[in-house]
C-alpha cells in the first residue's frame, strides 16, 4: 500500500513539482487509513530526498508536498552525509530508489548500485558486519558518481 500511496503522490509531483492534498479525502480515495498517509509522507518525502512537506490543520486543511530542485553534486553529498556508520539493505534500497525518482541516478545506475549493496554481495561476513560494510560501499559508490 505505502509504494502505490508514493507512486500516487509522485505521478501528482511530475506535474509541476508541487501537489496539494487533503490526508482524510486522500486515503478514502486510495483505499486506507489516513496514518497511512502520515507514514508515507514522513518516511519517503523527507528534506533528506528532496522534499518539502506543510501541512495545514483544521476544517479547510491540507498537506502540500513541494520538489525541491538541488543540483546532483549536492543531492549526493546530502545522501552520502546522512548514511553514518551502518545501513541495512531495505534502507539503502530506498536512498537509491529515491535517488531515481529525484533523477540524480538513471535506472541502470541504480540497478547497479542495487545490486553491489544487496545481502547477496555480503552474505560471507558476519551478519552484525554487513550493514557497516554496506554503509562504507554506498558511500564510496556515490562519492564515485559525484
Amino acid at each position: 500500500m505505502s509504494n502505490s500511496i508514493a507512486q500516487m503522490i509522485l505521478k501528482m509531483l511530475d506535474q509541476d513539482g508541487s501537489t496539494e492534498i487533503q490526508r482524510n479525502e486522500f486515503a478514502q480515495e486510495m483505499g486506507c487509513v489516513p496514518s497511512q498517509i502520515n507514514y508515507v509522507l514522513s518516511s519517503r518525502f523527507t528534506p533528506e530526498q528532496g522534499y518539502i512537506v506543510e501541512s495545514k490543520r483544521g476544517g479547510g486543511g491540507y498537506i502540500r508536498i513541494r520538489r525541491v530542485n538541488l543540483d546532483r553534486g549536492v543531492m549526493l553529498m546530502h545522501v552520502v552525509n546522512s548514511i553514518g556508520q551502518s545501513l541495512d539493505e531495505q534502507t539503502c534500497r530506498a536512498h537509491i530508489t529515491n535517488l531515481m525518482y529525484s533523477r540524480i541516478l538513471d535506472e541502470p545506475t541504480a540497478k547497479l548500485l542495487l545490486a553491489a549493496t544487496s545481502d547477496v554481495c555480503f552474505r560471507a561476513l558476519p551478519k552484525a558486519q554487513r550493514d557497516a560494510v554496506r554503509a562504507n560501499v554506498l558511500k564510496q559508490l556515490l562519492l564515485a558518481l559525484n
